[in-house]
This record gives C-alpha cells, structure tokens and sequence, in this order.
C-alpha cells in the first residue's frame, strides 16, 4: 500500500521545507521509541517521509510518481541499537535550533568511534624550488620544519623517565568515561575517551619537565628530501608519518610541492628534452659541426648538409632518465636557418651566381 507522505507529516502538498521541517521536529519528539509512549513504527514513518518531503529531488520524484523510486543506496536497514532508526538519514536535517538534538546525534554516532585506534596527526604542505637541472637529474634538499613531534624526553608518555604511572582519576582506570545528555527527545547516554589519561587509564605520577606532561611539543627538525631523477613542476612527493605528531597516534604526513625552475635554452616535452638552434645559411647548405650546450655539457652537434627551417637533429639519450632502468629519452634540437639582412656586394655575387646555377 503507497504511503502518503503529507499526511503522514500532517502537511499540506503545497507546505515548505519550514514548515516540513517543523512538523517533523515535533513528531520525532513525540513518537521516538527511547521516550515515554513512544512509537517505534510511527517514529519510523515520520523519518522516511521527512527524508523524502525535505529533499527537493526525492519530494519531485514523489509528488510525480509516487513512492515507486529510491535513494540509489538500496539500503533500508537502521542503525542497530536505535530501534531501527537510522542516523544517516538526518543528514539534511537542520539542528541549529534544536536544543542540542545536533550534538547529541554529532557525539552518539560519530563521536567515541575510532580513539586512539584512529587518532591521526595533521599533514603538512610545503613547496620548495629545485633547478631545471635538478629536476632532470634528481638531488637531495635539507629544509627545517617546524611540528609538533613527539618529546625527546619521555618519548611521548609525559613522564618524567625512571617514574611511575597511576591510575587516572578521571576515568577510575578505564581509559572512557560515560555522559549523559538530555534533549526533546529523551536522554542519551554515550561513551566517549578520556581526555585527562587519552584512553590509556594511567597518569604519570610526575610529568615530565621538557613537555609539561603533554607528551608532544612544537620543534625544529630538519628533514632530507629527496627529489627522484625526472620530477616535473607541480609534482608531490609524500613522506609519509613526517607531518605532525599525535599522542597515542600515527603521525601525518609530509607533502612535498615541486616548483621547476626554468632552464635559459632547454624545455621539456615528456621524457625527452628540446631546443632550438640558429644557423647560417652558409651552414645549412654545407653543413657543419656546432658546439651546443646541454645538461650533460658541451657536446658536438653535427649538422648536416642541405638542412632546412623546422628540421629536428636528434641527439639520442640526452634527455630525461626514465624510471630506474638507466635508459633515458632524447635531446630534440629544432633547426632555425637565419638569412641575411643586408648582403655585400661580393656575397650578393656568390648569391647572383648561385643563382644562374639554378639555387
């Protein structure tokens, strides 16, 4: 049998989304099945029209064919220990005023999971510039970053070394302590870490001097990078567990940003590298043998005869190194053959008879 949405929420077809919003509100307050005369089946009704009423596509979907559609999640099952009732569908709820109804959820459904199972450190960024050469070839920086990192001293425990540990007196030992809250819908009560003892249900008896007893502080710690052999601009490298440290935790990571600097002469097309190389015209009819500067240093360019504008003389494994089979891509060198401006009267002759020669 088709539910009727509307009537479900004792709204109008043509109610808004405030007013779908209120009349929820106050039905999830009077049948929640935690409550006093609650209504499991009725608490749950009212969720699924509202989650259809309060989404503008499912309410179109609704209002034109009914309930024959779905979510695309397929899935109908509620979260266990809540009566069937299912937290990811208040994702489009509002709960800014409803009286801690957001916190509570916020805190039974997404807080205390994880701990210090989970615990994470924050993850650094930064960007440091290597030269053309350097990208080709690979090198090695040192940079100074300042973190949060673990204490030399107490290695992170916040005791003072060669003391001992005691049971915390917040949590009684147990590393979690158990809140009560209240809202319009009833009362919760939920387990969440303790934050005096991080989970661990011990204290140290005397902190540690360095830290305070805090286990982490912020230092200086020079790291070395290493940039591998054809990294381009804009590329990342990731150091992975160098970000900031965590108590209890695993540490972030450390992203690194590559800015290339440009080469004078030299630019990269994939694995191989390119350049462009003026000529004489006295060059390009005879050929010849240029000195042309690349990263391996100076090396003799042959040209040969009869070369023209736009031609690309290949230099083979003179470009960049391709992963770690020791082979490497090539120098492409495109030929620009430069005229003259203004001739002299014995070139202009050479020129005349070239070209009673048919040149």
């Amino acid at each position: 049998m088709q539910k009727d949405y509307y009537q479900i929420l004792g709204v109008e077809r043509k109610a808004s989304k405030e007013e779908i919003k209120k009349a929820f509100h106050k039905l999830a307050h009077k049948y929640h099945p935690d409550k006093k005369g609650g209504d499991e089946e009725r608490f749950k009704e009212v969720n699924e029209a509202y989650q259809v009423l309060s989404n503008e596509k499912k309410r179109s979907e609704y209002d034109t064919y009914g309930q024959v559609f779905n979510d695309g999640s397929g899935q109908q099952q509620g979260a266990s220990g809540f009566h069937g009732f299912d937290p990811s569908q208040f994702g489009d709820f509002d709960f800014s005023n409803a009286g801690g109804f957001g916190d509570i959820f916020s805190e039974i459904f997404n807080g205390g999971r994880g701990g210090a199972q989970g615990r994470r450190g924050s993850d650094i960024s930064i960007e440091i510039t290597v030269s053309f050469s350097e990208s080709i070839f690979g090198t090695t920086r040192k940079v100074l970053i300042t973190k949060r990192a673990l204490c030399d001293t107490c290695k992170g425990d916040g005791e003072k070394p060669g003391t001992k540990r005691k049971k915390c007196d917040t949590c009684n030992g147990q590393g979690k302590v158990r809140e009560t809250k209240k809202s319009f819908i009833g009362v919760f009560t939920s387990v969440r870490e303790c934050n005096s003892c991080m989970g661990s249900g011990t204290i140290p008896e005397e902190k540690c001097s360095t830290c305070k007893g805090q286990g982490i502080l912020r230092k200086q710690e020079e790291i070395a990078i290493h940039v591998p052999a054809g990294i381009e601009n804009g590329e990342m490298i990731r150091l992975s567990g160098m970000g900031e440290a965590v108590l209890r935790g695993v540490s972030g990571d450390l992203y690194v940003k590559i800015s290339v600097l440009p080469h004078q002469t030299l630019k990269r097309e994939g694995n191989n590298l390119t350049m462009n190389l003026d000529i004489k015209l006295t060059e390009a009819l005879l050929g010849g043998e240029r000195s042309i500067d690349t990263l391996d240093g100076k090396i003799d360019l042959k040209i040969p005869e009869g070369v023209n504008t736009g031609e690309i003389l290949r230099l083979k494994g003179k470009g960049v190194p391709q992963g770690n089979n020791n082979q490497r891509g090539d120098l492409l060198v495109k030929i620009k053959v430069v005229l003259p401006h203004k001739l002299s009267k014995k070139a202009r002759g050479i020129v005349e008879d070239l070209k009673g020669e048919g040149m």
